[in-house]
């Protein structure tokens, strides 16, 4: 039986992102983010791959789809203490918990083994206020 944790909003996101089908989370991260700023996530020059994805038509790599997960795990819990704008404004700004780069370029060229602590890391300061 999964028991949700609602004082750790990223355990739920985690466990979404990591059970949800991939059209799903292609679906739900252009709601959150737009087909732009995913198809740069995705590292793909046109959001017509994004729309494919969330249909089912086309499916990225596996390190693609490790990468989009990991983002919709982060986005969701930012969209839900403030608003998709907020989320989409903080994927793309330059984040001084993160030496000022933007958690949008560190996902799509950085290693995610590397990164992606500190992007966590960032979003929960973000997300209590630091």
């Amino acid at each position: 039986m999964a028991v949700a944790d609602h004082a750790r909003p990223d355990l739920v996101a985690h466990a979404h992102a990591t059970r949800a089908s991939f059209e799903d989370v292609a679906t739900e991260l252009r709601e959150l983010l737009g087909a732009k700023l995913v198809a740069y996530l995705g590292r793909v020059g046109e959001t017509r791959a994004v729309h494919q994805w969330a249909e089912g038509e086309r499916m990225p790599s596996d390190e693609v789809q490790l990468r989009l997960r990991f983002a919709l795990r982060v986005a969701l819990p930012i969209a839900a203490a403030d608003s998709p704008a907020i989320a989409q404004a903080w994927f793309q700004g330059l984040n001084p918990q993160l030496d000022d780069r933007s958690p949008a370029r560190l996902l799509r060229d950085g290693d995610l083994d590397e990164v992606g602590p500190a992007i966590v890391a960032a979003e929960r300061a973000f997300l209590i206020g630091g």
